[in-house]
């Protein structure tokens, strides 16, 4: 797996390396971390290799600093993850706007940095598929292709990125389907969303990555927010 790791403080960079290394040694996996000790060094070298599986950017840095770095990454790579580390908890809104995977707040704990460590290699792995019948026939969906589920008497929309599809089974019986992992909650009565797909959390409602909206009833308000920032900040939401 191929790290880069961006921070202007070489004893941070050291000991991300470290900690980098004592992971892939447990988990038998070969990493190859670069070190940048600026953003202008990382844009310098990124125009000519961005093959990364993982970029881990300090926030606060010289004339480009993370957040800024990370917006120009998004700009040309959609999909590569990002991590954030920083020593202020109030950077973390800019998590939302990049799509960052995950926000580590020094002094960075090994633990934390490991559970974030294993989300992506194990996104790199084959996904586990549902076998679902759909009112077009049977197909084998990723969970984490699936945005929100809406109910419809006895029907369930799965609403995908691009897609819907309509399956013949009650909102309850999809919730127990997708019970196997965190990333899933229910919203609303008639409603289940995939919180890897959330964007914000409002009083009313989920703004998802790409705008849309999903109602999230006031009930269950404070147990999905709740989901959501656990989701987001302890990085072992996502389920393959």
């Amino acid at each position: 797996m191929r790290i880069a790791i961006c921070d202007d403080e070489a004893a941070q960079r050291q000991l991300l390396g470290q900690y980098v290394q004592e992971w892939a040694a447990t988990a038998g996996v070969r990493a190859d971390i670069v070190f940048f000790p600026s953003g202008e060094g990382f844009l310098f070298a990124w125009e000519d290799d961005r093959a990364y599986d993982l970029v881990m950017l300090d926030i606060e840095m010289g004339e480009i600093n993370g957040c800024d770095l990370a917006a120009r990454i998004r700009g040309q790579d959609q999909t590569v993850p990002i991590v954030f580390v920083t020593g202020y908890e109030e950077y973390m809104s800019y998590g939302y706007d990049v799509a960052a995977l995950h926000y580590l707040v020094k002094p960075v704990k090994k633990d934390r940095l490991f559970a974030v460590l294993d989300r992506v290699w194990e996104g790199r792995q084959p996904e586990e598929k549902l076998l679902l019948c759909t009112d077009q026939g049977m197909a084998g969906i990723g969970r984490r292709k699936i945005w929100y589920a809406e109910a419809t008497g006895h029907q369930c929309t799965l609403y995908l990125e691009k897609e819907s599809l309509c399956l013949k089974c009650s909102i309850g019986a999809l919730e127990e389907l997708l019970s196997g992992g965190k990333q899933f909650v229910k919203c609303h009565r008639s409603y289940l969303v995939n919180l890897e797909h959330v964007a914000a959390v409002r009083r009313t409602e989920l703004v998802l990555d790409d705008g849309r909206l999903v109602p999230l009833s006031r009930y269950v308000y404070r147990q999905v927010n709740e989901a959501f920032v656990a989701f987001y900040k302890d990085g072992k939401g996502a389920l393959v």
